[in-house]
């Protein structure tokens, strides 16, 4: 399969170099593109020194024109999958295996789950309690167990591919693309991927932030349930 592993990155100058190692170290096979979704920091020239390739976004257009970005870019330059890989560092190019495994099996969509497997991935109340939310509800809507429907490591085949070139939802986006998939008759799979904590840099979801994120990503969950 070609591959490519589209990083959307917002100001992560001090994280990105370790994300490019990290891929060309243990990732070499995928084709590696950052966007740069309009970061006031240095993250494009550090990414442009270590010679890889980036697309720099006139301003920030968020997570989802983002990972939309990358998979036009799929489309024109003729890749079989996209991997969603987050410019933080708290995803690991070694896990990445294992969500392409199910793709090339016939999944559609395949997540990292920070939840299954035994990982203990940490994280705050607020953000904890939204996640699990989201779980259940996303759970009902795809009957089938989910545990980890805001996960930004992600796997996408060429279906999925062509479905999201079209229309990927903006802002916050993990939940709602799950909806758009499964009306979409896309197979959805989880397997177990462990992520580190964010050491460097600081995230832009702050626990106002999570929380605007939880109501209005349930607004819009509620919305696409009722679009034909």
């Amino acid at each position: 399969m070609k591959i490519l592993v589209v990083i959307p990155a917002y100001n992560e100058s001090e994280n990105i170099s370790d994300v490019i190692d990290d891929l060309r170290q243990d990732f070499p096979q995928g084709d590696s593109l950052i966007i740069n979704d309009g970061s006031e920091d240095e993250t494009s020239s550090v990414a442009r020194s270590l010679d890889c390739r980036v697309i720099d976004l006139p301003y920030n257009i968020g997570i989802g024109g983002s990972v939309q970005t990358g998979i036009i870019y799929a489309i024109r330059e003729n890749f079989d999958v996209v991997v969603q890989f987050d410019g933080d560092g708290q995803h690991i190019a070694m896990e990445i295996e294992k969500i392409l495994a199910p793709v090339s099996e016939g999944a559609d969509i395949v997540i990292g789950s920070r939840f299954l497997g035994g990982n203990r991935y940490t994280s705050s109340i607020i953000r904890k309690m939204g996640i699990t939310i989201f779980a259940r509800i996303m759970s009902l809507i795809c009957g089938q167990k989910l545990t980890d429907t805001t996960s930004g490591f992600r796997a996408y085949g060429r279906k999925a591919i062509d479905l999201f070139s079209d229309y990927y939802p903006e802002d916050y986006p993990e939940v709602e693309a799950l909806i758009l998939a499964h009306k979409n008759n896309l197979i959805i799979r989880e397997v177990p991927a462990a992520m580190r904590q964010r050491i460097k840099g600081k995230s832009s979801i702050t626990p106002l932030r999570s929380i605007y994120y939880m109501v209005k990503v349930l607004l819009a969950v509620f919305v696409d349930i009722l679009k034909k």
